[in-house]
């Protein structure tokens, strides 16, 4: 195994020194040589002063432009968005005005109907109190016709009733006279 280690060894010290030998290291880093350090210069200004004038007339415009673009995109959203609010507001105002128009006027169309009905309902009553005063008084009529009549009949049932029970009692005949004086006189204290 120290055979194999002392092998690496030498063939890495083998490539380090070949590498060592080369003329470019051998003179250090070239760009910390101070000899190269006015070309170096020279080359940085011009590739600066390129750079320079290719952001500021080609690419920074163009950079300026769309932001530009963007904020006027931007502002004109805002003012439609602005506009869409205003008029959605005015939408919802129209809509609240209209809903308690209709609301006012149903209800003074059910108003009006209760009034209708309440109105109908009235004369109705009215007229079915009519009639039922109407039936009320043609029933006291008859009412009042059938006790006259009735009140005829008893008289005369009572005659004859009070002519039979007399004439058991008695054995004999009343006259009529006093018969019909005895139950005209019972009635009329009764009434």
């Amino acid at each position: 195994m120290n055979t194999h280690r002392k092998h690496i060894l030498g063939v890495i010290g083998g490539v380090l020194a070949a590498q060592l030998a080369s003329p470019a290291l051998a003179a250090g880093l070239p760009q910390l040589d101070i000899a190269t350090f006015t070309p170096q210069l020279v080359w940085l200004a011009i590739t600066f002063v390129v750079l320079y004038l290719l952001m500021s007339r080609i690419a920074l415009p163009r950079i300026g432009q769309v932001i530009e673009e963007r904020q006027h995109r931007i502002e004109d959203n805002l003012a439609k968005a602005e506009t869409l609010r205003a008029d959605a507001a005015e939408a919802e105002a129209s809509y609240e005005a209209a809903l308690a128009k209709a609301r006012a006027d149903a209800h003074s169309v059910m108003v009006e109907v209760h009034d209708q009905v309440a109105s109908e309902a009235a004369a109705k009553l009215a007229d079915l109190s009519a009639k039922l005063d109407d039936n009320l008084k043609q029933a006291e009529d008859r009412l009042v016709q059938e006790k006259e009549k009735a009140l005829e009949s008893l008289g005369e049932i009572a005659t004859e009733v009070t002519r039979a029970l007399t004439e058991q009692l008695t054995g004999g005949d009343v006259s009529d006279k006093d018969i019909s004086k005895a139950v005209g006189t019972a009635l009329e204290a009764r009434q």
